[in-house]
This record gives structure tokens, C-alpha cells and sequence, in this order.
């Protein structure tokens, strides 16, 4: 089921700005004296789950923002196939934002796999969406495609409408799209860059939960998409960390305002995960170690991610619990 798709061209226009900041951020970086290069860790990839993950090194590779999963080696795994569903979201109805890929397409498969119907919000990475409406739908469960900008309130209030038009509900929102791009210091930090994530990570978060919310009844909840980043900083990521500490607080702030609603609102801080976000932001050689410094020595796959907002999307498992950040960090200290 896919969207008409309107805001296409403005979505368009904001990845062409995303890739032109992304330009003068690497171009600054080639000029720039090299720092002596950080030791990998050598600390052995901890298994923990069901079946064995891709480790470090991973192949060196660089994309162009806003990034495709398509293109990714090894291709992240978002079909947890081990994970049976036992219709903890029978018949509800979710809008995933940043849906496309990465951890919002492995939790868009899952939810449908737990008998929701799911409608994506991404920019303008088309390919990737319908691969994920392909497996929402293989699930026996509709996908609705929802092409557009999240900074744009405009935008959000439509693509709320569509689902609801589609679907007759709404129960569900995860905000999780979002903008990453470094800078290694505070001075190479321009405007453009600076409220391109901003507006883009808490913003879009705000105009999609005000969005929603009047669609919104008891027992229907919000999930956000926190970081670590958001818990310890990260040095040269100094936009993305403070927007995402910024999540942490709206989540908790929000939660105590629609309390009495009965609407709960949560979030996930993860670490490290195999996603397009981070080969659209680092140089190939960081990424063939990304992870490697994590607590489990690698990066987490998707599908290590999506359970934990299942979890706190149904109400079966979490009905009371809001206003919490859950880590799934691969350990205490990320």
C-alpha cells in the first residue's frame, strides 16, 4: 500500500542538502591533520543470542546520506527469525518513522509478526521502503509507504491523516528518524549542520507526536529512539548527542504530561547497531571497526533491537511502565 507521494520532491531536496553538509564536513576532514589512529580493541565479539552476528572487522565502506541498506556488506539482519509472534499487537495499528531501514525496519517486521498493521515514514530512500512494506506484508499484515521530511510539520500532521485514513487507528507512534553527521569540533559545526539535526531529531519528534496525539486513546503508547550518545556524549558528535539527551528528557517529560491520558511514553537508547546511519557518517576505514569498542566488542544488529520495542509497544508486557530510557547497549557502559 503505498502513499501518493507528494512530499517526494521535498524530501528529495532535504537528502540533496543532508549530502551537501555531508560534502564540507568530509571535505574539512581531507584537510585536516590526522590524529593518531585509535587502537581497536582487542577484546574478543560476545554471542549471546540465538544465532551467531556478523563481527569486526567489518568490509571498509562509505555511503552518501541519507544512506541505503541495500547497499550495506554484510546486509543487516532485521528478520529475527527465531522471534515467534504471539499477537501482542493483534489488529493495532503503528506509524514507524525513519521505517525505511535500519532498526525501524526490523521493528516494522516485528510488530507486524506481533499482528500489527504498520505505515513508514522515511525521506526519500524509495527502494529500501518497499523492501520493508515487502516484508510487513509477507507477514500477512498491510504496509502503508509515507515518503517525506519530518522537520515539516505540515508533513507529519499528512502522513498521521494517511494512516489513520488507511487504517482507521492509531495506536502506536515510534519516532526514530534521524540525522548523524560529524564534526570534530565545536568551530566546524555550521548552522545548515546544526539545525539540520535539530530539526530533523527532537523537532521531528515533537511534530509527530503532536500529530498523533489526538488519534491517540487509553492504552496506546509513543516509543522514542534515544543513544548512549544521549547518556555519556560522544565527542565528535556533539548535535546528535545533545538531541538525543533531548529525547531522554521529552520522553520523560511527556510521559508525566499524558499519565493521566493513559498514554505511555518510552524510549530506547541504543548502541552501536549495523545500520545505514553510521557508514553515512564515518570514514570507510572507522567503519570496518565500527562497534569493535562496545562493551560486546561489535555492533548490535537490528534484530538484537526490535524486541525491545515490542516490549514496550504492548501493552501485555509494559502497561505499567512510562517514561523510562532502556538501554540495550550490549552492556553498561555501551
Amino acid at each position: 500500500m503505498a502513499m501518493e507521494k507528494k512530499p517526494a520532491s521535498k524530501a528529495a531536496g532535504t537528502a540533496a542538502k543532508q549530502r551537501a553538509i555531508q560534502k564540507k564536513v568530509e571535505a574539512k576532514d581531507a584537510r585536516q591533520a590526522k590524529s593518531p589512529a585509535k587502537k581497536a580493541s582487542s577484546r574478543k565479539a560476545v554471542q549471546a543470542g540465538t544465532r551467531r552476528q556478523p563481527e569486526n572487522p567489518l568490509p571498509a565502506q562509505h555511503q552518501q546520506k541519507p544512506g541505503r541498506e541495500r547497499d550495506l556488506d554484510p546486509q543487516p539482519r532485521y528478520m529475527a527469525p527465531d522471534y515467534k509472534g504471539s499477537e501482542k499487537l493483534l489488529d493495532r495499528v503503528a506509524i514507524v518513522t525513519g521505517g525505511d531501514s535500519g532498526i525501524g525496519r526490523a521493528v516494522a517486521v516485528l510488530f507486524a509478526r506481533e499482528g500489527a498493521d504498520v505505515a513508514i515514514v522515511y525521506l526519500d530512500e524509495h527502494e529500501d521502503a518497499e523492501q520493508t512494506r515487502a516484508a510487513v506484508e509477507k507477514e500477512g499484515r498491510r504496509c502503508l509507504v509515507i515518503p517525506g521530511d519530518v522537520k515539516d510539520s505540515t508533513f507529519c500532521n499528512g502522513a498521521v491523516a494517511a494512516t489513520v485514513q488507511a487504517f482507521g487507528r492509531l495506536d502506536i507512534l515510534v519516532n526514530n528518524a534521524a540525522f548523524q553527521l560529524h564534526a570534530k569540533k565545536l568551530e566546524d559545526l555550521t548552522d545548515e549542520h546544526l539545525q539540520e539535526t535539530l530539526q530533523t531529531n527532537i523537532a521531528g519528534y515533537f511534530h509527530m507526536a503532536r500529530a498523533a496525539l489526538p488519534h491517540l486513546k487509553r492504552g496506546a503508547c509513543i516509543i522514542n529512539s534515544g543513544s548512549e550518545t544521549g547518556l555519556f556524549g560522544s565527542p565528535h558528535l556533539l548535535d546528535y548527542s545533545a538531541t538525543k539527551g533531548a529525547i531522554h528528557a521529552f520522553t520523560m517529560s511527556l510521559a508525566s504530561n499524558l499519565l493521566e491520558r493513559g498514554i505511555r511514553v518510552n524510549a530506547v537508547a541504543p548502541g552501536p547497531v549495523w545500520t545505514p546511519l553510521n557508514p553515512a557518517d564515518k570514514a570507510a576505514k572507522d567503519v570496518a571497526k565500527f562497534g569493535a569498542s562496545s562493551d560486546m566488542g561489535r555492533p548490535a544488529q537490528p534484530e538484537e533491537l526490535s524486541p525491545a520495542y515490542v516490549f514496550l509497544a504492548a501493552p501485555v508486557c509494559s502497561s505499567y511502565i512510562s517514561g523510562i530510557v532502556l538501554p540495550v547497549m550490549g552492556g553498561p557502559h555501551g
